[in-house]
């Protein structure tokens, strides 16, 4: 039972009337207790110990883990001693817990968040207008990023560096260069070089040319 044992009966109207609106919202994924006003009939634990918020989430498939649990709070509920008497042992259980305050409180809870280092997944804002209640995610605490995993070197040693392979178009002056020292180790190369430049003479004799 919440530690604001009279609420106004106007608050106390909406209060109730926001936990059946969480109730319809959820009940397509979840199994959904709800204990609003005076009744304890969705209880978290057993015993002395047992909890009874506002909303409880469990699961659908077999076993009904529970899942989350949420607290509705109005304006005269968002104070000191109702953050230590229930948001802090809600904020304990091994699910996820939800907080509704109305608009106006939103820093207000914050900052009894901190002050008491009670854990809140997420704070949501509600704003009547009308008969239409919105509601606004306003925080969502950080998952715990892994810790980053060791690169393992998987090279034991540092790759033996490959010879350079010469290069497509130095081939063809490689095969002249050979060829030429080949031919000037010939004895004979430069006298027939030479022989077949001097093939064609022109001879002049009485007018006449002649070839040799």
């Amino acid at each position: 039972m919440s530690p604001i044992l009279v609420r106004p009966v106007r608050e106390q109207l909406e209060h109730d009337r926001i936990v059946r609106l969480l109730q319809a919202k959820f009940r397509r994924k979840y199994e959904v207790g709800i204990n609003p006003g005076r009744e304890e009939t969705a209880a978290v634990g057993s015993g002395p110990t047992a909890m009874y918020p506002d909303l409880v989430l469990m699961s659908q498939e077999r076993g009904h883990r529970l899942q989350a649990v949420i607290e509705v709070e109005t304006g005269e509920s968002v104070n000191h001693l109702e953050a230590l008497a229930q948001w802090a042992h809600f904020a304990r259980l091994r699910a996820a817990f939800h907080l509704y305050v109305p608009s106006g409180m939103v820093e207000v809870a914050r900052q009894l968040c901190d002050d008491n280092q009670i854990q809140v997944s997420e704070i949501w804002s509600y704003n009547a207008i009308g008969d239409e209640i919105r509601f606004a995610l306003v925080h969502r605490a950080r998952e715990v990023a892994p810790a980053p995993r060791e690169r393992v070197n998987t090279r034991a040693s540092s790759p033996t560096p490959k010879a350079a392979k010469p290069k497509s178009g130095n081939k063809n002056g490689a095969r002249k260069a050979s060829t030429a020292a080949a031919d000037r180790k010939k004895p004979g190369a430069r006298n027939s070089k030479n022989a077949r430049s001097g093939r064609v003479a022109i001879v002049k004799s009485s007018g006449k040319t002649k070839r040799k």
